[in-house]
């Protein structure tokens, strides 16, 4: 293989430590607005917007640059149906007696439950694939990916953060198991379904849990 063409890194904006320190101020303060949502509008989202959101989950890192994610964007109603209709079974057999009884203890106080309406509401769904091998569109012959795992965990962080940026609501949704996305959005073999994010306007009235994150000092070590 060759080695890759360098070029000059353009673009890169270098502020004082005033502006730095306000713009870090700024999106923090955009950022612990984000809530999870579970009341959704179904006011339709410009498919535009949810372009935009993951063209900016594909700028991500990831493992030797290979980009082991797959995005499927889901606003077409009868393939939504199918998917709750998928994810309800799955979550009540969880629910039901899969689930550890500490994990049901977890979250028992957000008063989660088997019932995704949530999931034909809103207008979008994406459901993000893992990558666990890359095949040559030339050969067909199985190739590596590296830090799957890590990769795509962050190309997720940065389409949520996309959405909130937008003005749009999410939810992160993990039915167990999920393989049942495959088959719906017609994905190969090769890849492995993650979550479901489930994107909008939130219904007017809608409400959250009263909870909060850990402190900096909660989360952080200083050496």
């Amino acid at each position: 293989m060759s080695a890759a063409k360098y070029i000059p890194l353009e673009g890169f904006t270098h502020y004082n430590e005033a502006t730095m320190t306000a713009r870090s101020q700024e999106f923090f303060d955009l950022m612990k607005k984000r809530r999870t949502v579970r009341d959704f509008s179904n006011k339709p989202v410009a498919r535009t917007v949810i372009e935009n959101a993951i063209l900016t989950a594909g700028r991500a890192p990831s493992g030797a640059n290979k980009q082991p994610w797959h995005f499927a964007a889901i606003s077409d109603q009868d393939v939504k149906s199918q998917l709750r209709v998928a994810a309800e079974e799955e979550e009540r057999e969880f629910y039901g007696g899969r689930a550890p009884e500490s994990w049901l203890n977890d979250v028992a106080h957000l008063g989660t439950d088997a019932v995704k309406p949530f999931l034909e509401t809103a207008p979008w769904l994406i459901a993000v694939f893992r990558e666990s091998y890359g095949v040559d569109t030339k050969t067909g012959e199985r190739t590596n990916n590296y830090y799957v795992h890590e990769s795509v965990g962050i190309a997720c962080g940065f389409l949520l953060a996309a959405l909130h940026n937008a003005g749009l609501a999410t939810l992160t949704h993990t039915p167990s198991p999920m393989g049942f996305l495959n088959k719906v959005c017609k994905r190969p073999k090769n890849e492995r379904p993650i979550m479901l994010i489930v994107t909008g306007y939130p219904e007017e009235g809608a409400k959250v849990p009263d909870i909060d994150k850990k402190s900096l000092e909660e989360i952080t070590t200083w050496i």
